[in-house]
C-alpha cells in the first residue's frame, strides 16, 4: 500500500513539473507571436512555482518578454522606462541564477552581442539589445526636447554598460544641464574608471560642478587626479592655481604657478595669478612686472590692464599717505619730489584703465577711477568727460552714492 501511495505521489509531482513546463512553452509561443501580456502572465506563473522558479532559462524568457514590451512601446514615458528597468533586473537575475558566467549557457545568452541593423527576428534580445534600445529612446527624447526622459533612458543604457563612454558622457552632460549634479558626477566619475578613455573633459566637468557646489576641496582633489593623468594640460594647471588661491594655500599656489609658467610662459591668466601672489607676499615690483607682461602679450586683456592700473594707483596713494605722515620739516623737503612721484604713477595708470574701459565700456567703477585720477592731475577736460558719462549712467548725484 505504501508503495502504491509513493508511486501516486511521484506521478503527481511529475505531472506538476510537466504542467509548469507546459506553461513555460506556452509563454515562449506567445512571446514569439507577440502576445506579450499573456506571455508575461504565464512566465510569472512559472516563476512563482517552486519547480521552475530557479530556472535561469525561465528568467531569461521573462527578461526577453519585458524587453520586447519595452522596445515595441514608442510612447517613451515613465511607464515605458519602468518596463525597461524590469527587463534589466530580470536579465541580471537570469545571469546570477546561471552562475554569473558570461562564457557559457544562459550567461552567454544574456550578454550576447547585439548587431545593429539586422532584422528584428535575428536580434538576440539580450541585455545588449536592451542597452541599444534604451539608447535609441534617449536620442528620440532628446530630439523631441524632452531632456528629462532623454537622461533617464541614457541612464538605463548606462546601467547595462558602465564602460560605454558615449552613453555616460551624454548622461552626465544632460544631468548637469538639468541641475542634477549628483547624477552628473556619477556618470563623469564612471568615465574616469575607463582606462583607455580620454578623460580630460570629464575632469573639466567634474571640477566645474564641484566648484559650483562650493566644494573647493573636492574640486582640488579632482584636479590633482587630472594633473596626474594630464600633467601638461594648461586648463587643469589654471584650475589648480585658482583652487589653491581659493583654499588660501598661497605657497602651494606659487609653486604651481612657477611650474605652469615653465610650460606656458605667455599664459596671461597664469601670469595674472603670479602677480597676485607676489602682491600678496609684498613683492610689489614683481607683481607689477607680471601684470605689465600680461598686457604686453595681450594689450586688450581686461584683467591685466585693470590690475596694472590699480597697483599703480595703490602706489600713488601709499606715497601720498607717507608724505602726509612726515614732520613739517621733512614735508617741506620732500613734498615736491614725492608729489611728482605719486602723480607719475597716476599718469602711468591712465592708459591701462582706458584700455580696460574699452573692453567694458559701461564699467562705471573704472570711469570713477579715471575721473579721480584726472581730477588729481588737474586734467579738467578729461575729468569733465568722465563726469558727464557718469551723470548719464548714474545720475547727477553720482558722487554722493
Amino acid at each position: 500500500m505504501k508503495k502504491l501511495i509513493l508511486t501516486l505521489a511521484l506521478v503527481a509531482t511529475s505531472a506538476l513539473v510537466f504542467g509548469q513546463k507546459k506553461v513555460v512553452k506556452t509563454a515562449e509561443k506567445e512571446y514569439k507571436k507577440g502576445e506579450l501580456e499573456s506571455a508575461l502572465t504565464n512566465v510569472n506563473m512559472a516563476l512563482e512555482n517552486a519547480e521552475t522558479m530557479d530556472d535561469p532559462e525561465v528568467m531569461l524568457l521573462k527578461a526577453r518578454i519585458e524587453l520586447k514590451m519595452f522596445g515595441t512601446d514608442s510612447t517613451n514615458t515613465q511607464g515605458n522606462l519602468a518596463v525597461g528597468h524590469d527587463s534589466y533586473k530580470s536579465f541580471i537575475a537570469a545571469f546570477e541564477k546561471a552562475g554569473s558566467d558570461k562564457t557559457d549557457g544562459v550567461g552567454e545568452e544574456v550578454y550576447e552581442e547585439d548587431v545593429l541593423g539586422v532584422p528584428d527576428n535575428l536580434r538576440p534580445y539580450s541585455i545588449q539589445t536592451l542597452k541599444n534600445t534604451a539608447f535609441d529612446k534617449a536620442v528620440e527624447r532628446y530630439n523631441s526636447d524632452d531632456y528629462e526622459m532623454a537622461y533617464e533612458f541614457f541612464n538605463l543604457a548606462g546601467e547595462v554598460d558602465p564602460r560605454d563612454t558615449t552613453i555616460h558622457y551624454n548622461a552626465g552632460f544632460l544631468a548637469n544641464d538639468l541641475g542634477r549634479t549628483d547624477d552628473a558626477k556619477k556618470h563623469f566619475n564612471l568615465l574616469l574608471e575607463v582606462e583607455e578613455y580620454n578623460k580630460l573633459n570629464a575632469y573639466y566637468n567634474l571640477v566645474q560642478i564641484q566648484s559650483g557646489e562650493d566644494d573647493p576641496e573636492g574640486a582640488y582633489e579632482t584636479v590633482k587626479m587630472g594633473r596626474e593623468d594630464y600633467p601638461s594640460d594648461k586648463g587643469l594647471a589654471e584650475y589648480e592655481i585658482q583652487l589653491l588661491l581659493q583654499l588660501d594655500k598661497l605657497d602651494d599656489a606659487m609653486t604651481s604657478v612657477q611650474e605652469a609658467l615653465k610650460n606656458d610662459p605667455n599664459n596671461t591668466g597664469i601670469l595674472l595669478r603670479s602677480g597676485y601672489l607676489k602682491e600678496q607676499s609684498g613683492d610689489i615690483d614683481g607683481a607689477l612686472a607680471d601684470y605689465k607682461k600680461t598686457v604686453e602679450i595681450d594689450p586688450d586683456f581686461y584683467e591685466g590692464n585693470y590690475y596694472t592700473g590699480a597697483l599703480m594707483v595703490d602706489r600713488s596713494r601709499e606715497i601720498l599717505a607717507e608724505l602726509n605722515n612726515l614732520s613739517d620739516e621733512e614735508w617741506e623737503k620732500r613734498s615736491e619730489s614725492m608729489g611728482k612721484e605719486a602723480n607719475g604713477y597716476y599718469s602711468d595708470a591712465v592708459p591701462y584703465f582706458e584700455r580696460a574701459l574699452a573692453q567694458r565700456p559701461e564699467d562705471t567703477n573704472t570711469m570713477i577711477v579715471l575721473f579721480q585720477i584726472h581730477t588729481r592731475l588737474k586734467n579738467d577736460a578729461d575729468a569733465e568727460k568722465y563726469n558727464a558719462k557718469l551723470v548719464e549712467l548714474l545720475g547727477p548725484n553720482w558722487m554722493e552714492n
